[in-house]
């Protein structure tokens, strides 16, 4: 059996790398700085997600389209497990306290609870815990 695991490396335009890094660190991610630059920074979320945040003119050497105002514009939404309802709390809490935004109100479907954070750029990064009882089914 295998034990390789695939990856999957979310790469998002920002107009300040150095703020969006210290957003990201505030949150408590760390930054692998052998794929980091003035141009880029590699977030890393887990041992298989890292958020590459690239500044516009990095990106664009990675696509021929128009970058999305993600002020403006929803380019994708981003959702991250948490372990526990206080560890969703926690983290959006900790969005705000860096300079994030609550894009709506909480929701609260009794086994699913989840809230979700703007960052900086507008990315909307929702956090979400099941109950492991109805995940498991």
């Amino acid at each position: 059996m295998s034990t390789y695991q695939q990856m999957i490396f979310v790469n998002l335009a920002v107009d300040d790398v150095a703020a969006s890094r210290a957003f990201f660190t505030a949150l408590g991610y760390p930054i692998n700085e052998q794929f980091s630059n003035d141009d880029t920074a590699s977030v890393v979320i887990s041992d298989t997600i890292v958020v590459m945040l690239l500044a516009k003119k990095r990106y664009a050497d990675f696509t021929t389209k128009d970058i999305a105002d993600s002020v403006s514009t929803s380019e994708v939404l981003l959702c991250l497990s948490a372990e526990s309802r206080d560890k969703v709390d926690e983290l959006v809490g900790r969005a705000l306290a860096a300079g994030g935004t609550e894009p709506r109100e909480a929701q609260d479907h009794g086994q699913m609870y989840g809230r979700a954070f703007d960052d900086l750029d507008g990315h909307t990064f929702e956090v979400m815990w099941m109950d492991p009882a109805v995940v498991q089914g």
